[in-house]
């Protein structure tokens, strides 16, 4: 099953720049549903989320952007520099590495595959830059439905880390990783692709 017929699948995913005060209530609104307990904003008031993606803004070191699914609201994801913020002094950053985080919206009516299709979609999105080499991501080392997740597009575990918020996972996709695991998929077909895909509603990483 090509990366391909899995979205048309599930419609069309594109991603577009957030803009901090024209999706900071959809954002809150996602980012304080029970189901991203581990994006550890529960509490957050609108204004916080308003100054945080504010700041995200400023930054040359970190991105947001958010996620359309038929031209719909339906994801979020943040691209970042781990030299500069999140991972620092955490790890050895290599050149070509991008952090990401994602959020996939939650809701109480998954769409089969829909959670693998987003993810694919965004680590295409990254490897589009002939700059990245590798995504680095660090979930929650409780979050095992993302952990999952991470693995079906190539991401391999390295250590947990503990971070001043949390004990994360870290896990790195190179760009041959990526490509190396679409063509597993491929190869083993629809009933493998459908066990490895599990939709997860208010998937972070």
């Amino acid at each position: 099953m090509s990366r391909a017929a899995g979205r048309r699948r599930v419609g069309t995913l594109a991603l577009r720049p957030l803009d901090p005060l024209e999706d900071a209530e959809l954002v809150h609104a996602w980012l304080t549903h029970p189901k991203s307990a581990f994006w550890l904003m529960q509490g957050a008031r609108l204004v916080d989320i308003e100054r945080e993606y504010m700041a995200i803004a400023a930054s040359e070191h970190h991105h947001a952007f958010l996620g359309l699914h038929d031209g719909e609201p339906a994801f979020l994801m943040e691209r970042y520099d781990p030299r500069h913020i999140e991972l620092v002094g955490l790890y050895e950053p290599e050149p070509g590495d991008v952090g990401m985080h994602l959020l996939v919206a939650p809701t109480d009516k998954p769409v089969h595959g829909f959670t693998r299709a987003v993810i694919t979609t965004v680590m295409e999105h990254l490897f589009a830059d002939p700059r990245t080499h590798r995504v680095v991501v660090e979930p929650d080392i409780g979050n095992t439905a993302v952990h999952r997740l991470n693995e079906a597009v190539g991401f391999v575990p390295e250590r947990e880390i503990d971070k001043p918020e949390k004990r994360a996972l870290l896990s790195f996709c190179t760009r041959e990783q990526f490509e190396a695991a679409g063509v597993r998929h491929a190869v083993a077909g629809r009933t493998t692709a459908r066990t490895r895909a599990t939709a997860v509603s208010g998937a972070s990483t």
